[in-house]
């Protein structure tokens, strides 16, 4: 038995929409950071890996099939679903780091008195 291509495909641009929501989740993220806004930040970040989650579903569904023993033919868009997701987890990690790196910078600006609006 195969998946057909259109299957894949379908699978592919499913990938390609959740790491998209959570791309944009996250870089919504990095903004609020910068403005001093961490636990928005953090529920952004949060809701991204709920696209992400969505995205892994997708992809197990056709990786069972294949360890079932389908054959898979690939698509090019499934390819660029799963490159746009491994990048979007990245920049989760990313996201993460300067979350707490702009806290910490606040912080210390509180405390050496520099802060603006902290």
């Amino acid at each position: 038995m195969m998946a057909t291509k259109e299957e894949i495909s379908m699978t592919g641009f499913a990938i390609v929409a959740y790491a998209g929501d959570a791309k944009t989740a996250l870089l919504h993220a990095l903004d609020n950071a910068r403005k001093g806004e961490f636990d928005k930040a953090r529920e952004l970040v949060k809701q991204s890996e709920e696209s992400i989650n969505d995205a892994h579903n997708e992809q197990t569904q056709l990786l069972s099939k294949e360890a079932g023993g389908e054959n898979m033919d690939v698509t090019f868009i499934m390819v660029h679903g799963q490159d746009t997701l491994m990048t979007t987890m990245l920049l989760k990690d990313e996201v993460n780091f300067f979350i707490d790196e702009y806290e910490r910078i606040a912080k210390v600006e509180k405390k050496l008195g520099l802060a603006e609006n902290v």
